[in-house]
């Protein structure tokens, strides 16, 4: 009996543009859920479209598109169309009441904000040190299980292009609303990892940043898909494009938020896969009887056996603020029933970048050993 759909059932990571919510915020549907922003027209005309309800002007912008004011529908949604595009790439932008906005719900959407790096020291465990940097890679792969072509972000320490030696691989997911740019980007991971592997805190290792974001008709149906992509398309691609060892024991598996319910989804399903599974800010709805009915029998079930092959299960929470923290909790109560080993540990921070963060700092050095 493998765990089923669980999305619905759990809370989401990071919404775009970095606002973290809950599933269990209900909120109120709006046209901006299912809205096309760039989509074609007749006679090779495209349609730009974009919610913003209380706007009192829009127009559009970009390398072919004249500065065009868009009309506004009954429902918010304002829309300009240009006729006779050609097949290609453009830039576009919307400027609504005079201030320019990139599209919001865009596929690269939360790679265009702007970020901070705050630093007091220059020591601190994220910074750009002048230590030997790893190189980070975007590769593309197609994958076969969703049919489309998809792409995830690999670091790979420095030396490694020289080196004939095989590497261990932590396979590490991003949160609801992100893609696979947020741990390179905001998560800092290359840095954090350069930093560690010059201190000898870590071994070498190859990092996977796969995007763990999938657009389906329902939300319920983006972890299976995603655990799938992963266990048939990420892995077999990997292990057969870079010099890894492949086996249990040096393969690990981490994800935050949305990313910690695709964790769970895939680990738990192949544990005989996977010698390490993080968790971070991640649970199961605590009010679903019937769910935790189902994950507590499969948990009792595979337990022996999960204990001899897993050999670190850990979960991390950001405190008592983090919107996840009922959830892990009332969620550990069936690992504790079904006697699975696990670590577990928390600290002050809520659902956030800077928790996780830290979470891969405190963890890395555990991988592998």
């Amino acid at each position: 009996m493998k765990i089923k759909k669980i999305l619905t059932l759990c809370v989401l990571g990071l919404m775009t543009g970095g606002a973290p919510l809950s599933a269990q915020w209900q909120r109120v549907p709006t046209p901006n859920d299912t809205l096309q922003s760039v989509r074609r027209t007749a006679n090779q005309g495209v349609a730009l479209s974009i919610y913003a309800p209380e706007a009192k002007k829009v127009t559009i912008g970009g390398d072919i598109f004249p500065r065009q004011e868009a009309v506004r529908s009954e429902s918010g949604v304002w829309t300009a169309v240009v006729p006779n595009v050609k097949d290609g790439l453009y830039r576009y932008h919307f400027v609504v009441d005079g201030v320019k906005v990139y599209d919001p719900i865009g596929e690269t959407a939360s790679e265009t904000s702007a970020i901070m790096r705050l630093e007091s020291t220059g020591d601190e465990f994220f910074a750009i040190k002048n230590v030997p940097h790893g190189a980070i890679a975007q590769r593309y792969y197609f994958s076969k299980s969703l049919n489309e072509t998809r792409r995830m972000h690999i670091w790979t320490p420095p030396g490694y292009e020289k080196s004939a030696e095989s590497l261990p691989v932590l396979y590490l997911i991003h949160g609801g609303g992100d893609t696979d740019n947020a741990w390179p980007t905001i998560g800092a991971a290359g840095f954090i990892l350069d930093n560690l592997l010059a201190e000898g805190k870590i071994e070498p290792m190859i990092v996977v940043m796969p995007n763990g974001t999938i657009h389906t008709s329902s939300l319920e149906g983006e972890v299976p898909l995603f655990a799938k992509d992963l266990m048939n398309d990420i892995i077999p691609f990997i292990e057969s494009n870079y010099r890894v060892i492949a086996d249990k024991d040096h393969r690990a598996l981490a994800g935050l938020s949305m990313g910690g319910l695709e964790t769970l989804e895939a680990g738990l399903n192949n544990f005989r896969s996977f010698g390490y599974l993080w968790v971070l800010s991640s649970g199961w709805f605590a009010d679903n009887k019937a769910v935790y009915e189902e994950r507590g029998a499969y948990l009792k079930q595979i337990a022996e056996e999960f204990n001899k092959s897993v050999k670190v299960l850990a979960f991390t929470q950001g405190g008592p603020e983090d919107i996840a923290y009922n959830n892990c909790k009332a969620m550990l109560k069936l690992f504790d029933a079904a006697g699975i080993r696990y670590e577990y540990s928390e600290m002050p921070g809520g659902h956030s970048w800077y928790v996780w963060r830290h979470d891969l700092y405190n963890l890395a050095p555990r991988l592998f050993k």
